[in-house]
């Protein structure tokens, strides 16, 4: 009787372990509910309040944020928004939903997938609640990042352990860091691109990431003498793996290979930059001006930091820069698309979740 009671419960155990589930928390940054002043204007000050992306001293930043940067940049930044707002949304938020019901369908039912965003809605504690609530055994969180910055997946992991440190029970959380190389990454930015080089001639190649000051790659140099803005990026090492200039430099380097392209015929380079402080250089729109005026006539454009198409790439790289190029004498600049919604970006991921599990 002693046995079979025994064998009972372990055969119980064995299938409560079978029904459990694995959460998969995949975390964009956010946009506004709507494209209208009020919601942007909520959206920037939520944003920009985080001392990860503006890391200065909080009643300097408050006095930044809310007296300066909200209330003059809300309208400007609300027409823009207007410019990139299609029938379903914020393309950033839609790709994600699209993902979300992608992934799940691959992964199947032992994993529940969902999307939330670091600012605004999902928000990440509405999101986690619900994992909460659902008694999962893991949870493995997975920032749409490519590199790693302190201001974006740095933010992210901040975020989701505040909410979970206050739960009395916390399961196994696995957070994925990078993904700048994996295989499928390139691949996609590189099957787009040789399109793109088939049907027309680039002069040059552009790859175009957000920047983020200076201080804050000091910042995560713990040898403190490994950074220098130079050659210290010429390969990832074990004193720059998590230096976000260095992935980005490594990134192209790695598309670059796969292109074939020539040694002079590209270069990587950093956009947004905010503010008077030094960010990282080179400055895209001061590349763009002096590719112009050495006679540079066709460009084609990556913006490998970002996995879903927005305002940083549709406007600010597959617009803005384009009219800086064509006004300065450019005849053709073209922006190869992000991943978005596309079938190589699930697989990614679903490697992604599969390593973790």
């Amino acid at each position: 009787m002693e046995i079979v009671k025994t064998q009972n419960t372990q055969t119980s155990v064995t299938t409560s372990q079978k029904n459990m589930k694995t959460g998969v928390l995949i975390v964009n940054l956010g946009t506004p509910d709507s494209p209208n002043t009020p919601d942007v204007r909520k959206y920037l000050r939520e944003f920009l309040m985080d001392g990860r992306v503006i890391d200065i001293p909080v009643a300097f930043r408050w006095m930044l944020v809310n007296l300066i940067i909200a209330p003059f940049r809300s309208p400007k930044s609300a027409k823009t928004y207007q410019e990139l707002w299609e029938d379903r949304g914020s393309p950033l938020k839609f790709y994600g939903e699209d993902v979300e019901a992608m992934l799940q369908k691959e992964l199947g039912e032992k994993f529940e997938v969902k999307l939330a965003m670091r600012y605004q809605s999902p928000s990440l504690d509405v999101v986690l609640e619900q994992f909460r609530n659902s008694g999962y055994q893991k949870i493995i969180v997975i920032p749409f990042f490519p590199q790693y910055a302190s201001a974006t997946t740095g933010s992210v992991y901040e975020k989701v352990m505040k909410i979970v440190s206050q739960w009395q029970i916390i399961p196994e959380i696995k957070f994925v860091n990078t993904y700048y190389d994996h295989p499928k990454f390139i691949e996609h930015f590189t099957t787009a691109a040789r399109n793109y080089m088939a049907s027309h001639e680039y002069d040059y190649f552009i790859f175009s990431y957000h920047g983020v000051p200076e201080r804050q790659i000091r910042k995560g140099d713990c040898t403190g003498k490994t950074c220098n803005f130079g050659s210290c990026c010429d390969t990832i090492h074990s004193f720059n793996q998590y230096c976000y200039r260095a992935q980005c430099h490594e990134t192209t380097r790695l598309m670059v290979k796969e292109l074939g392209l020539k040694e002079g015929t590209y270069l990587t380079t950093f956009q947004s930059r905010l503010g008077r402080d030094p960010w990282i250089q080179p400055y895209t729109e001061d590349t763009i001006k002096r590719l112009a005026k050495e006679g540079k006539k066709s460009v084609l454009a990556f913006s490998p930091a970002f996995v879903s198409d927005c305002l940083e790439t549709t406007i600010e790289v597959g617009e803005e820069y384009k009219e800086v190029f064509e006004e300065l004498g450019g005849e053709h600049w073209q922006l190869v698309e992000s991943l978005n919604n596309s079938p190589i970006w699930v697989e990614l991921l679903k490697d992604l979740v599969t390593k973790n599990s």
